[in-house]
C-alpha cells in the first residue's frame, strides 16, 4: 500500500487566506511584520509563533545571565533607537521587541502557540498552505499564503546538543542543558561544572559564580573572547550633549559597524597581531602566572568561530577572585560524584550544566512539500543565503555569523518588500530563482566553506543545508558592509528570477 501523505490529512472548514505568512515572532519575525506595516500598507499578513509569547532566543532560553553576545546599537532595528547597554538581558531585550509590536500595531497579526507541522506549494493555484496546530487546544488550523517568509531561526528552541558520555545515568546529581534549564533550579551553595566554552557558557558561569560553591567551566579546546565595559563611548557623550537618540543610533551603529568590519579584516590580515592583544587583554585580568596559553589559546585564527563579547570581562574577573576556575581536559566519563577526565584529573559537581550548543534545524523541521513531493532542501542552491532554486514565493531570513542577526533581517526585509510591489507591478502571481545558462558550471560547495567559518553546531548540519555556488549572488556573504550596498542593488529582472 503507498504511504499517504501527511500533507493530505482532512483540513479546517475554515481556512485563511493571507498575502504573506511569517514564520515565528522571534527578532527576525517582528522585524518583517514592521517592514510589511511600514512598507507596504494594505498587504495582509499573519505571523504564527510556536511559543506562548514573542521573544525567540529572549524567550525560550532561562539559563542564568542570559544576554546578548553582540551589541544591541546593531542587533537592536534600525528603525527603533536603543537607549540601554550595548549588551542586554533578555527581558530588556523582550521589552524593546515588545515596544516595537505596541508602536506598530502588530499584536493582532500575531497568533501565538501556533505550531506549523506541513508546508505544501501548488503551482497551480500559486499558493502555499499551511497546515498548523493549536498547541493549547490541539484544534488543527490552516492557511494559506501568496507568499511564506520564514524568520524561524535555524536551531530547535525546545532543546540543544546533547552529547552523550559514558556514565552519565551514574551520576547522582542533576544534569541539565542550557537549552532545557528547569524552572526553579536552585544551584546555590552547589559545585557545579558548566560544560562547553562558548557565549552560554561564558555567560553562565559568571552568573553562578558567587551563589554556588564554586563553577568550573569545562571545555575541550579554548575560545576567543573580547572584553570591555559595557557601554559605548561615543554614544554617552553624545547623549551628553542633548543629541536625539535618532541620531545617536545611526551614529552610534556607524560607528560600531566600521570598527566590526576592519577588526574582521585585520583577524585575516594580521591574525598573529590580533590574537596577542585579545590574550595580553586576559593577561592583565588573570596575572602573569596564569596559564593563558592552555586555557584561552586557541588553535584557530580569530573569526574562524564565533568571538563573543564579555562585558566588564565578569567571566575573567570571576576567574580571578577565585568564585570560578577554567578547566580544559576531555570527558573519560561520568560517575556518581562528577566527571573523569582523561587526563587522570577528576571534577566534583552537584550540578552538570551542558553548554554544549544549538541542535540545528532546517525550515522549522516542517515538512515541505512543492507539488506533491518533499521538498530536498539541501540539494537546493541558495541565492544570496535568502531564496533557494525550486522553491517558489519563499524567503528564508539567516543572519550573519560575524556580525549582529538583525542586520540582515533589515536588509532581507527591504527586498521582500520590494520583491512584492515588484511582482505587483508585472502582475505575477510566482517567482524563483533559477541558474541561468552561465551558472550551469559553476562548482556546487557547501553551505559555508569550513575554513572560513566552523562552529560545531553548523559542521553537525552542513550536509542539511543548501549548496552555494562560487557567484556572489549564490552564497550566503558575511559582509554586512558589503551587502548594504548590494541588497538594494539587486536586479529583480535579473534571469536569475523567474516568474510566472
Amino acid at each position: 500500500m503507498s504511504e499517504i501523505s501527511p500533507l493530505a490529512r482532512p483540513r479546517p472548514a475554515k481556512v485563511e487566506h493571507v498575502d504573506v505568512l511569517i514564520v515565528g515572532a522571534g527578532i527576525s519575525g517582528v522585524g518583517a511584520a514592521y517592514h510589511l506595516t511600514t512598507q507596504r500598507p494594505g498587504t495582509s499578513f499573519v505571523v504564527l509563533e510556536r511559543e506562548e509569547t514573542f521573544g525567540g532566543t529572549w524567550w525560550t532560553h532561562k539559563y542564568p545571565g542570559i544576554r546578548s553576545d553582540s551589541d544591541l546599537h546593531t542587533f537592536g532595528y534600525r528603525f527603533k533607537p536603543w537607549v540601554g547597554p550595548p549588551i542586554a538581558t533578555a527581558e530588556e531585550i523582550r521589552s524593546y521587541m515588545g515596544e516595537v509590536i505596541e508602536e506598530n500595531g502588530l499584536t493582532p497579526h500575531i497568533r501565538y502557540q501556533h505550531r506549523i507541522d506541513h508546508a505544501s506549494w501548488s503551482s497551480e493555484t500559486n499558493l502555499w498552505t499551511i497546515d498548523a496546530t493549536r498547541t493549547d487546544t490541539g484544534e488543527a488550523v490552516c492557511f494559506t499564503a501568496n507568499f511564506l517568509y520564514m524568520c524561524q531561526g535555524y536551531y530547535r528552541h525546545n532543546r540543544g546538543y546533547m552529547p552523550q558520555w559514558p556514565g552519565m545515568d551514574a551520576f547522582k546529581g542533576q544534569i541539565v542543558h542550557s537549552e532545557e534549564w528547569p524552572e526553579g533550579l536552585d544551584y546555590a551553595g552547589k559545585r557545579v561544572v558548566v560544560i562547553g566554552s562558548g557565549a552560554s557558557a561564558a555567560t553562565m558561569v559568571p552568573a553562578m559564580a558567587g551563589r554556588a560553591a564554586h563553577v568550573t567551566m569545562l571545555q575541550r579546546t579554548p575560545t576567543y573572547f573580547r572584553t570591555g565595559r559595557n557601554a559605548i563611548e561615543i554614544a554617552e557623550e553624545l547623549r551628553a550633549l542633548g543629541i536625539q537618540e535618532e541620531w545617536i543610533h545611526e551614529i552610534t551603529r556607524r560607528k560600531i559597524l566600521y570598527e566590526q568590519a576592519k577588526f574582521t579584516e585585520r583577524c585575516f590580515t594580521e591574525p598573529d597581531k590580533v590574537k596577542a592583544e585579545m590574550l595580553g587583554n586576559l593577561r592583565n585580568i588573570l596575572g602573569p602566572d596564569y596559564d593563558i596559553g592552555t586555557h584561552f589559546t586557541p588553535s584557530y585564527r580569530p573569526w574562524r568561530q564565533r568571538i563573543a563579547f564579555v562585558p566588564d570581562a565578569d567571566l575573567f574577573q570571576a576567574v580571578a577572585k577565585g568564585d570560578a576556575s577554567v578547566v580544559t581536559d576531555e570527558i573519560e566519563s561520568f560517575d556518581a560524584t562528577g566527571i573523569q577526565l582523561k587526563s587522570g584529573g577528576h571534577l566534583e559537581a552537584d550540578l552538570i550544566v551542558a553548554a554544549t550548543g544549538f541542535d540545528l534545524n532546517v525550515l522549522g523541521d516542517i515538512a515541505f512539500e512543492i507539488d506533491g513531493k518533499p521538498l530536498a532542501f539541501h540539494e537546493t542552491v541558495t541565492y544570496r543565503g535568502m531564496m533557494f532554486t525550486g522553491i517558489p514565493n519563499m524567503v528564508w531570513v539567516f543572519g550573519y555569523f560575524r556580525a549582529s542577526w538583525t542586520l540582515r533581517a533589515d536588509l532581507v526585509g527591504d527586498f521582500v518588500c520590494r520583491l512584492l510591489s515588484h511582482m505587483e507591478q508585472k502582475g505575477a502571481k510566482r517567482v524563483e530563482v533559477a541558474l541561468r545558462p552561465e551558472d550551469h558550471n559553476m562548482p556546487l560547495l557547501p553551505w559555508i566553506d569550513p575554513e572560513n567559518f566552523n562552529p560545531g553546531y553548523l559542521m553537525r548540519g552542513l550536509h542539511l543545508l543548501p549548496k552555494r555556488g562560487d557567484k556572489p549572488e549564490w552564497q550566503h556573504n558575511q559582509d554586512y558592509w558589503a551587502e548594504k550596498d548590494a541588497f538594494p542593488a539587486i536586479d529583480l529582472e535579473d534571469a536569475a528570477f523567474r516568474y510566472a
